[in-house]
Order: structure tokens, then sequence, then C-alpha cells
């Protein structure tokens, strides 16, 4: 027989605050009251879509934050972690019978909202759910900052770096799509991601890393992988810095070349297959002159020039949010309008129901025993017929 595996209360909470961090990141930067229609294609922001009210071949459409929790509760919904300019298609003509809660003057559709199969519950190219029931493989599922689909790293057809938090990635269809793109990733992409032959993309799990649980999506088998804090000592080996001309006459600078170019007459040693991983600030080596911005642009790629345009800058966005209303506790903005006296009975109040919850607690950790919810129920009964005792005390003054 397996030893039973145990995990301390430690582990959970440590675990459980992780998550938290997490969902803060990623909906802090969205408003949770308010439906975002109103502020038209917004750059990014969090989005769901309703398998309730678009099911059985519907036409695909998204819901803000706001629009999930107050217009579609208790209804099958699909996270989509977060997609750029996108505007809210809840209670439009997509949905039959169902009005918007929160905001009434829609147009009947958002013609430039994009769509992927994502929106059907879907993900990566072997159109899988997210959780896959059916999938025993530990994975985890990383974004295309193109085409905003999730893969699973073993469908990216490269190994997986070991600092991928840090890295944005765009897959092989996208790249393919817009071949220019490889004479960037032959200078400026993440170095020692090689490429893997056909007959290794369906057996090269063991290169990649484990899938970890996380809350923003379903805790099973693993995650849909955010960003987090980039680090430049992390993949920076293979960021070039292109010099800009120099007008020697002058000794001013003169007007910048185009980057592309000097790199297309640059020796091209990478592959062209596979996905493709960038370390921190490689869009800020992308060129931007007027006939690549016209490239982009016709690409619709206009977003890469954009370094805010980044999942990392949206999920910082959400911690400074997240912090700012931590900054405005409606409990702490109470005590100060009570006076002195009331503060300290209140604060003495909080630490001694704390301390009693703890020696509560403690006991049932020491017997070993699991706290049921009636053991809670029970421990707060029998603090609110203490309270009650003490304030019916009568007072006598010496």
């Amino acid at each position: 027989m397996c030893e039973e595996q145990t995990v301390s209360l430690v582990d959970v909470l440590e675990e459980d605050e992780e998550l938290e961090e997490e969902a803060s990141a990623v909906l802090a930067g969205s408003d949770s009251d308010l439906c975002s229609y109103p502020q038209g294609y917004v750059k990014r922001q969090a989005l769901y879509a309703c398998n309730t009210c678009t099911s059985k071949g519907g036409e695909a459409a998204g819901v803000c934050l706001a629009c999930s929790y107050k217009c579609h509760e208790g209804h099958d919904l699909y996270e989509l972690y977060t997609k750029r300019n996108f505007r809210c298609d809840c209670g439009n003509r997509k949905f039959s019978g169902l009005q918007c809660k929160l905001y009434h003057e829609k147009d009947d559709t958002n013609s430039q909202n994009k769509y992927n199969h994502n929106f059907l519950g879907v993900y990566c190219t072997c159109r899988r759910p997210y959780p896959d029931p059916d999938d025993q493989v530990e994975d985890e599922m990383i974004q295309c900052v193109v085409c905003e689909d999730w893969l699973h790293g073993r469908h990216l057809g490269c190994v997986v770096p070991d600092c991928v938090e840090l890295q944005e990635m765009i897959c092989e269809s996208c790249m393919n799509k817009n071949p220019f793109l490889w004479t960037y990733a032959a200078h400026l992409a993440v170095s020692g991601t090689e490429v893997l032959m056909e007959g290794e993309r369906q057996t090269s799990a063991s290169n990649v890393p484990k899938k970890e649980e996380k809350v923003d999506e379903v805790v099973e088998p693993s995650c849909k992988r955010s960003r987090e804090e980039a680090e430049p000592s992390c993949g920076q080996e293979g960021l070039q810095a292109i010099p800009q001309k120099t007008d020697q006459s002058r000794g001013e600078e003169a007007e910048p070349s185009c980057r592309l170019m000097e790199l297309q007459a640059m020796p091209q040693k990478r592959e062209q297959s596979g996905a493709v991983f960038w370390p921190p600030a490689w869009r800020s080596k992308l060129c931007s002159c007027n006939t690549c911005q016209a490239q982009l642009s016709t690409a619709g790629l206009s977003f890469l020039l954009d370094e805010s345009d980044t999942v990392l800058a949206y999920e910082n966005k959400g911690k400074s949010n997240e912090l700012r209303q931590q900054g405005h506790d409606p409990l702490m903005s109470a005590l100060d309008n009570l006076n002195r006296v009331q503060q300290l009975e209140i604060i003495h109040g909080y630490n001694d129901l704390k301390t009693e919850l703890k020696d509560f607690l403690q006991t049932f950790a020491a017997e070993g025993k699991v706290v049921t919810s009636d053991d809670i129920r029970q421990f707060f009964e029998q603090q609110s017929r203490k309270r009650r005792r003490v304030d019916a005390a009568p007072f006598y003054c010496s």
C-alpha cells in the first residue's frame, strides 16, 4: 500500500494565498461592478464565454467580468483569461432572450471583436476543453501573444524554456502567417529552445515543466500560465541591440534605417519551425520605421510595438489596483470614524476572538481530527452566547 499523502494547514494556506494573488492579478485589472461596454473596445480585460446562453452551435460571444457576475450568475462559463481590444457582447443579438442588467443601450453586434475556438470552450491545436478530463498528461498551457489561443506545452513543436513565466510566446501558426517574424526570431528570440522533430512532438511531455495548480482557472490538472515580474537576467542572451546610424559629418543621429532590413541582411541560423519564445523587452527591439509600422498594421500586429499591451503590464496594473483598494479598507474606514475607546474595544475584541479560534483549532490538530462546518458553527454560537453574558453583566463603580 502507498502511504497516504498528507498536506499541512500551512501548505494549504500558502497555496491559497498564491492562488488569490494570481486571481487578483487577472481580475483586479477589470471592473467587477460596471459593464465595460461603454468603454468601447477595451485594450485588455478579463473575459468569459457563456455556454448556457450560446451553446449548441450558437455564435461565439464574450462577456466582461462584471456581466459574468451580474448577468450570468450560475451559468456554465468558459474562462478566457484576458483578451485585447474586445467589447462586451452581453445582451446583444447573440443572446436571445437575455438583456444585460448593467447596460441596456448596446449595438446588435461588435464588428471589431475577434473570436476563436476558445469562446466555444476548446483550446490548443488539439481543440480540447480545459480542464480536459480525458487528458492524463500533466502539462501546462501557454498563451500565444498574437492569436491569444492557449496551447499545451507538448503541442508547441519546441522545448519550453525553464523561465517561461518571464517570456512571451508566438505559436508556429502565427509565425508562419507573418513570415517577417522569423527574421526577428533568428536574432532576438530566446536561445536554447531547440525545435523538436515531427516524431518528437507528441512524446515530448518529459521535456515540459510540470503544471502547477492555480485558481484563476479551474484547479485541475493545472493552469494556464500567467506571466510574473520580468527579470532581465532570464533569456537576455538572445536579445541583441541594433545600433542606430549617425550622421558622421554633423555628429548627429540621422534618420533611423529599417532594423528589419538590417536583420534580413544578416545570416539566418534559426530553423523556421515550432513556437518562438521571446525574452523581456523584445518588443522594444522591433523596427518602428514607417514601412514596418505599415506592415504591422496591415497584418493586424500594431500592438507588438506597444509594451503596455503585454499580459505582464495588465497584471501589474491589477496588482496596483488591488493595493489601492486595500488602502481603502471599509473596516479601517469605519474604525477611523469611532472614538479612541471604541477603537480599542473593537481591536481587543478582534484579538481575543483570533486567540480563541486559534486555540480551538489547535485542539483538533493535536487530536488529529477533521474540522467540520458544524464545529465552526458551534464555536461562533458559543462566542455569541459568551458575548451576550458579558453584555448582560451588571456594571459596578467602586
